[in-house]
């Protein structure tokens, strides 16, 4: 089945970050500050939600493979925002450049 994306389809999705998405529910360390887990899954659902509609009904997007860093935390309260961008599709292989902004980090 061949499907036509439409090339540099962007998304945008942002999260007020809550208890539940910190680090200490995710078992990923012991501070209150965004997931590292947490932050991958807002970049998957980024990345997912810019092309669904293009996909047929019966298909959807898994993610397979990340390649990042999370260098700063977000507190509880800050918003986070993730755009992604489809940079190229190979044959059922879509890669996307994903960015990351947070209002009021905070380092530790």
């Amino acid at each position: 089945m061949h499907i036509n994306l439409i090339p540099h389809t962007k998304g945008k999705q942002q999260l007020i970050v809550s208890q539940k998405d910190t680090a200490v529910p995710y078992g990923s360390g012991l501070v209150p500050v965004l997931a590292t887990p947490a932050m991958i899954a807002l970049m998957e659902l980024t990345a997912h939600t810019s092309i669904q509609q293009q996909l047929p009904d019966q298909l959807t997007t898994v993610g397979y493979a990340v390649d990042m860093k999370h260098l700063k935390a977000s507190k509880i309260g800050n918003t986070v925002v993730c755009e992604s961008e489809l940079i190229k599709v190979i044959d059922r292989k879509l890669v996307f450049n994903l960015t990351w902004t947070s209002q009021n980090q905070t380092g530790f």
